[in-house]
């Protein structure tokens, strides 16, 4: 029976690396996925509280209120009448 060949070492260490890096990229491409996924329902999180604030504030200062989120001022906008 013929012996069986064997790669040589730093052929197997080339490819014992590559498979290496490779097994590593898949888990942080895991890992990325997980946090994309947090992130987004974060994001609805915020959406969420934002649109509750929003009707909160329409009920106290009409649905014309205009609120400059620097100063905090608040002014209106004119109605704008339709005319055909």
């Amino acid at each position: 029976m013929a012996k069986a060949k064997k790669l040589e070492k730093e052929e197997l260490e080339i490819l014992q690396k590559l498979n290496q890096d490779f097994q590593t990229i898949k888990i942080q491409l895991g890992d990325l996925a997980i946090q994309k996924n947090n992130v987004l329902k974060n994001l609805d999180v915020i959406q969420n509280m934002f649109k509750n604030e929003e009707k909160k504030l329409v009920e106290k200062y009409g649905k014309n209120a205009v609120i400059n989120l620097e100063s905090g001022e608040i002014t209106h906008k004119e109605e704008e009448e339709v005319t055909e």
